[in-house]
């Protein structure tokens, strides 16, 4: 047939195709008309805004309804896992800050408890480590549930909603910036605890900002929680039972908003949790809605705890924040300079001047680093996405010999198209906002 010939028409396994070179296109869409239950596949991302970073998702379409959807992932591959077997254990930590950078605390934590059971050092670690590790990582679960909610409010819309997340985001990022010197990527979080004390003035700034958060959070609450509009678009929309969340190994809200409370924080305690108040946030409908609704009441929680760990550190004033095996610690006794910038001159002095041994002592910890015991280990933790583990691998030498992160991002993700098969083009934005996946953590 001469029009299929001028279009470049052919069958083949994968179906009919057609080459459009600049003929007439009603000629072209007359033999479409023709073609019953006409499926087109879509690819969005992996630079679409609403993928929540470099995911690539194929959907198969008909009409408006999405048949099949499937994910296209490592686009954003840094190859951090493979980096780390070739740096000491402390500069492991530079690295998988880097993973999800959204939660980079939790990375951190996850690696140093696990390396710190290869040590045996678990019952070692300084109480007041123990509460900032709790501190900041329960900081990082607002400001990444922050982000969550922000822009699931941008994608459908509620600009509002994004403008005020990202608000109070900055607040928590000026706190981690006062008390690690960083707003992400904090390396702070160290084997054997953390890399200095809290400043001066910081116990302040962090009561400030939980008085101030309780008023804020309210906003969202007004804004979103009775919405018409808000509820139309997430109620009944990303449905996945418990049977599903359970067979998929998806955690976290997700998990949670089936009414099922698994938290890490409470059936498998580390860091202390089991000394703090606080309560395990669920919902009973397995949708987007429920999902929000989780982060936001896990935002009161964490403030809870953030108050607890407030009080704590008010009466741990000049306790250590590292282990006392200096054969382990490092950076050892850092201080800050008279002028706010590096080393203070006494640490430098005592090291360079008044111990040759110190000296020795501190060039090998610095640039061999550490042993570790020869095995295996595996920590988890309840990041804000869910179940964040590292799994630790070591051969007796100052390199891990394999580290693998057992990240929720990637492992929620398998979710996708069971949540928006059957559904709208427009639900599967929302279906993978209730994920809140983050690529960084997926491609690492």
């Amino acid at each position: 047939m001469s029009t299929s010939q001028d279009y470049g028409y052919s069958d083949t396994s994968e179906g009919r195709v057609f080459t459009v070179s600049g003929q007439d296109w009603d000629a072209l869409t007359d033999q479409l008309a023709e073609v019953a239950e006409e499926r087109v596949v879509v690819n969005m991302g992996p630079q679409h805004p609403s993928t929540h970073g470099v995911l690539r998702l194929i959907l198969e379409l008909e009409g408006e309804t999405v048949t099949e959807a499937r994910c296209g992932i490592g686009y954003l591959h840094t190859g951090i896992e493979k980096n780390m077997e070739f740096r000491t254990w402390v500069q492991g930590v530079t690295f998988c800050t880097r993973m999800d950078y959204l939660s980079p605390l939790f990375n951190e934590a996850a690696y140093v408890l696990s390396v710190e059971r290869l040590l045996g050092i678990e019952d070692q670690i300084p109480e007041k480590a123990q509460v900032m590790r709790v501190l900041l990582m329960e900081l990082n679960r607002i400001s990444s549930h922050l982000v969550a909610i922000a822009t699931g409010g941008m994608e459908i819309g509620a600009l509002t909603v994004m403008t005020i997340g990202f608000r109070e985001r900055e607040l928590v990022l000026d706190l981690f910036e006062l008390i690690t010197g960083l707003r992400m990527n904090h390396a702070f979080i160290r084997p054997g605890g953390v890399a200095q004390d809290l400043p001066p003035g910081a116990l302040e700034e962090i009561r400030g900002f939980i008085t101030l958060m309780r008023k804020r959070l309210p906003e969202y609450a007004d804004l979103c929680n009775a919405n018409p509009i808000f509820k139309a678009r997430l109620e009944e929309v990303g449905v996945l039972d418990l049977e599903g969340c359970l067979a998929l190994g998806i955690t976290g809200p997700v998990l949670r908003s089936t009414g099922y409370p698994w938290d890490l924080r409470k059936t498998q305690p580390y860091c202390g949790y089991e000394t703090y108040d606080f309560d395990v946030q669920t919902w009973d409908t397995a949708d987007s809605y429920g999902r929000f609704r989780i982060r936001l009441a896990e935002m009161w929680e964490s403030l809870k705890i953030v108050e607890q760990c407030a009080d704590r550190l008010a009466k741990l004033e000049g306790a250590p924040v590292m282990v006392a095996d200096k054969k382990i610690a490092w950076p050892s006794q850092l201080a800050i300079g008279a002028d706010g910038m590096g080393n203070s001159l006494d640490h430098i002095k005592h090291i360079m001047g008044e111990s040759m041994e110190a000296l020795i002592h501190h060039f090998k910890l610095v640039t061999e680093g550490f042993r570790v015991p020869a095995g295996q280990a595996y920590v988890p933790i309840e990041g804000p996405r869910g179940e964040l583990g590292a799994h630790v691998v070591s051969d007796g030498g100052t390199r891990p010999y394999r580290v693998h992160f057992r990240d929720p991002s990637f492992t929620n993700l398998q979710a996708t198209s069971v949540m928006s098969e059957g559904g709208m083009v427009a639900d599967v934005i929302v279906a993978i906002a209730s994920i809140d996946p983050v690529m960084g953590g997926v491609d690492r």
